[in-house]
């Protein structure tokens, strides 16, 4: 299983990237997960709902199983957060696995910038980032810098790179 991150600030165009990124290769026959690292409390599950009640009730883990889908919910209830290696470990074999924000991780990642915003840089400083994502030049940069509209070209990018293809 390849892995590959985008990573960025707020507001720079990271899930809408991951989103284009997924349709496009799903599209050429890839087989493709994702890691979303939120920095605030989630809920999947709605109260009144069955599951809502089993968990609110104490459940450490509630799995919910239809015909479409499936999710497991597993309450921290304090205990910390699982790493991103132990989260990968937990996923069904795929070509590739992007990951969507852990921008301090050790694995590979392209730096998705919004130049609007004028955050600073991670490409550089961080010898994960192989590539940038904008939406305008980046002069000096050190590493390969993409149009962040263009994801055939970053797509391609991360095939090679991750050595799906030559």
């Amino acid at each position: 299983m390849k892995v590959i991150g985008v990573a960025g600030f707020k507001n720079a165009g990271k899930t809408t990237l991951v989103e284009k990124l997924v349709r496009h290769l799903t599209g050429q026959g890839y087989r493709v997960s994702t890691v979303k690292h939120a920095h605030h409390s989630f809920d999947i599950d709605h109260e009144g709902r069955d599951s809502f009640r089993h968990r609110k009730a104490g459940a450490s883990q509630v799995a919910v199983i239809s015909k479409e889908r499936t999710a497991i919910i597993h309450e921290l209830r304090g205990a910390e957060p699982p790493s991103l290696e132990q989260v990968l470990a937990q996923l069904a074999p795929c070509d590739l696995v992007i990951v969507e924000g852990y921008k301090r991780d050790s694995h590979d990642k392209i730096e998705i910038r919004n130049l609007a915003l004028n955050h600073p840089g991670l490409a550089g400083d961080d010898p994960t980032v192989v590539a940038i994502a904008a939406n305008g030049p980046v002069p000096g940069a050190p590493v390969p810098v993409f149009d962040r509209d263009d994801v055939t070209a970053l797509a391609q990018f991360i095939l090679r790179h991750c050595g799906l293809v030559s």
